[in-house]
Parts: structure tokens; sequence; C-alpha cells
């Protein structure tokens, strides 16, 4: 669109300025200092909506009664603070951003960047003023949106300006992990506030902010409000959003991961504590291969396995198991059940010696890697125990003709203690048996009282067996004498 002009009459300079304007891709408002607008090419009426000069409304005070201004955060501009009048006051405009409506609208249209120009012929007073314009709409949308995303954004993130590596913005994600206020921040040198420490080399890291590169996430120690510092990892990425080069460095917060593994490492101290002073001896094993890792005192001395001679082998290649398939079994449930609870199973120590053991085992996880926790209670003594007593009550059971009654019933009662008070039904027929079974009468006797086979009696003698939880006639007398059963009680 060619050039429109005030009057008819140009003075031949005017006319060279309105050739070149017309080439120009910016718009350029012309103005004379009483500020009458003179010309203005085709871009800057466009850049208005407009298609003939006098639109514009031909003088400053005519633009502000047509066009509503706003600064770039939408303050409305007071007419004084107008482009246009700044320049008829002799103020410099290098870069003003305003936004810009036609009057008796509320919502911007196009976005301008102006700067001044002043133009005088013979080195007097200027003998035209110009305002040139750039339509940054498209950049304004965008550094808006993208202002909106970088505060809504809950992931931690700050604006820095590459040239002095000064904060231009901290999102709310960013002051909520830090606890600072936006004023104690923006426009604060990076460095100078020691925001980021505990970098391996914080030179080299500067050195790639100043020079625009993006940052490779790293960890780093975050200053907060409270002086403290906060493990982060952070990476950095140039943009050009901003209107001049900078980067976005953003956060994620490692804090809660290292207070969970410092109360791992305090939780594993603790239960290596426990461990090692168990009276009971432990081991743990690799629940890949089940080799062990760790072993107990209580283990130490009940296999003999000192020091660490059995770390690193697993049971077979020490010999623990007396039996093989004895120990494949157990570990074999382990690995399909995760535990095993109470298993009987014979041990061998270094020196050969047999142990009996009741064994335990359950899978846990140590410093993040599954282990199987090994628990072997030594029941050698006690069943030794049992056994010589039970072969003493037996031995004194075949001759008792000498002992009296109550001797009698003690030793049967030590040798198997009735199992308990519970409500056990009994026939009438079997309760009369053991009543005579309580006399000391044998099969035969019993028979010959009742008027029945000998064989009816033992079927009988059999279900009282099985229903009082005994398989000897000791054990049927201590349990029918303590009921009452019986004429020869002491």
């Amino acid at each position: 669109m060619p050039a429109t002009t005030a009057s008819a009459h140009r003075q031949p300079n005017l006319r060279h300025l309105e050739q070149l304007m017309a080439q120009l891709l910016d718009g350029v408002i012309l103005l004379d200092p009483s500020g009458v607008i003179l010309s203005a090419n085709a871009a800057a009426l466009e850049m208005h909506g407009v298609h003939r000069l006098e639109d514009l409304g031909g003088t400053a005070e005519g633009y502000a009664r047509r066009f509503t201004l706003w600064a770039a955060d939408h303050r409305r501009l007071k007419q004084r603070e107008y482009p246009l009048f700044k320049v008829l006051a002799g103020e410099a405009i290098p870069d003003m951003v305003v936004e810009v409506a036609p009057a008796g609208e509320d919502q911007a249209r196009w976005v301008h960047q102006a700067r001044d120009v002043t133009m005088d012929v013979d080195g007097g007073e200027p003998d035209y003023l110009a305002i040139v314009l750039s339509d940054v709409s498209e950049r304004h949308d965008a550094e808006a949106r993208f202002s909106a995303m970088f505060r809504a954004n809950p992931a931690p993130a700050i604006i820095v300006r590459q040239r002095d590596l000064r904060l231009l913005q901290a999102n709310d994600g960013f002051l909520a992990l830090t606890g600072f206020e936006p004023q104690q921040l923006v426009g604060r040198s990076l460095f100078s506030l020691d925001l980021l420490g505990g970098l391996p080399d914080s030179s080299a890291v500067r050195q790639q902010m100043e020079g625009g590169e993006i940052i490779s996430q790293a960890e780093a120690e975050l200053l907060v409000a409270d002086g403290s510092r906060r493990l982060v990892l952070f990476a950095g990425q140039p943009i050009d959003v901003m209107g001049e080069d900078a980067l976005l460095l953003t956060f994620a917060d490692l804090q809660p991961r290292r207070e969970a593994e410092q109360s791992l490492v305090a939780s594993e101290r603790h239960l290596q504590a426990v461990f090692e002073m168990a009276p009971v001896a432990m081991a743990i094993t690799r629940d890949v291969d089940h080799r062990i890792t760790s072993v107990n005192a209580a283990f130490r001395q009940l296999t003999g396995h000192e020091g660490d001679l059995a770390l690193g082998h697993t049971a077979d290649e020490l010999g623990l198991w007396q039996r093989a398939e004895e120990g494949a079994a157990v570990e074999g449930e382990v690995r399909r059940h995760g535990s095993v609870r109470g298993r009987d199973a014979s041990l061998v120590s270094r020196s050969q010696v047999p142990v009996d053991c009741i064994v335990s085992a359950e899978t846990i996880h140590v410093h993040g890697a599954p282990c199987v926790l090994w628990v072997y209670e030594d029941v050698t003594e006690r069943r030794r125990s049992e056994a010589e007593l039970g072969e003493a009550i037996e031995e004194a059971l075949k001759d008792a003709s000498w002992l009296s009654r109550s001797i009698l019933d003690r030793l049967a009662r030590l040798r198997r203690p009735a199992p308990h008070h519970a409500t056990t039904e009994l026939s009438p027929r079997e309760r009369e048996i053991l009543d005579l079974i309580c006399d000391d009468l044998d099969d035969s006797a019993i028979a010959d009282r009742l008027a029945i086979a000998r064989n009816t009696v033992r079927n009988h003698v059999a279900r009282i067996y099985a229903k009082i939880g005994t398989n000897r006639r000791s054990g049927a007398v201590v349990w029918g004498r303590e009921r009452g059963m019986g004429s020869k009680r002491d």
C-alpha cells in the first residue's frame, strides 16, 4: 500500500522518507514537532487495523482518542505515557512494549514494540519525529502462554538471565520448595545468592550457563529460606521467550529420598545390632543363590564356623545340612512361599557334631536387595533330656510293684503330661472300661468283669487312647484319676 500524506505539498526530503518507509516491514509513524501525524506506512496502518492515514487521528491527541494503550503488564496507560507523546516530550523510548486496541475495547488486539527516531536536516531543531513499530503480538502471546504455564507448573523452576545470571522469575513450586518470597530472589545473582551448593564443579556449571548451553541433570544442595539446604536434581535449558537470552532451570526435590535412605541406613544399623546380639543362631543369605552374606555370634558358636569362614558359601558347600535332601526341601519351600516356620532339621557343625534344630526363614530386604533371614533354634539338649527322661520312665514302669501309686502317677505325668482338661466325650462303655483300667485291671480281667470279648475291650481301649491323646496305659490311668475315676486313688 502506498504511503498516505497529510497535505498535498511535500518537501523533497519528506517524499524520500515516505519512499523509504514504504519499503520497510516495520511500521513507521512520522510526526512533526507540533504533534501532527504527517505520514504512516502500510505496515503501521495494518498494525492499527486501519487503511487510511486519517484513521490514526491526524494528531497525537486524535490518536489518543481513537486508541487505548496498556503497558506490557496490562496496566492502562495515561495519555502522556503513550509513545507518541513521549517522543514529542523529548523522551527516549528505545524499546517500549504496549498493548493496543481501538478505543472502547477492553481487550488488546495487537502488541507493539516502539522505539523513537529523531531526524533533522540542518543540524538544528528536529524536522521530523518518528515512531518505529514492530508487531510482537505473536511473541507476546507465546510469552504470555509460557508465563502462565511456568507459573502453573508444579515442578519447581526459575528463569535466569544469561548475560548476568540474575533471576528473572521463580514459579510457585520453587517458592513453596524453598520458602523464599519473590522479592528475595528476583534481580539477585544466582551465584552471589549461593543458591546452588554442593556442585562437583561450580565454575564449569557457571561457564555452561553463561554460554547458553544445556545443563545436564546434576545433584545440588539448594539453599532454602531458613538457611538450610535440600538435596535436589536440577537441569537447565536455554530459552528466548523473555525477549532476551535466558535459562530455564527446573528442580526435582530429592530430600525425601535422602531422608528415607538415612532412615533406612539407621534401621539397618539397628537391625544389624539386634542380629549380632541375638542369642539364637541366625544367618542372612542372598535370595538369588542362598550364599551367606552375614552370620551372628550365636551361629558361629553353634556351627563352629568362626570369623568370616562361612561368608560367600552356601549351606551345601559348608556341609551344614546333615541330610542334603532335607536342606533342599526347606530352601525350595522358601523359594516358593517366601518363608518357612518351625521345620525340624538336623545340622552338622564344622567338627561333625550333629545338632538338632528348629529352622525358620523369612524373605527380607537388606540395602534394597532381596535376602533370606535364617533362624536355627538348637533343641539338641532339650530332645536329649526328653529322651533320657522317657527311657527312665519306661524302665521304671516295667517293674513298678515297689512304687507307691502316687509316685507312679507322678512319673507317668512327667513322661506325658495331660494335654488339657478339654471336654473329651467318652461313651458310657468307654468310661466304664477306663474306670476299670484306673483300678489296674488288665484287658482279660476287664473282659471277664464285663462279660465281653477281649478283642472288644482292646478296641474300646484304642478309642479311649485316641480321644484322650495318649498311647500308653499309664497315661490313661493318670488322665482318668485326674478326673475322679477308679477306686484305688491315693
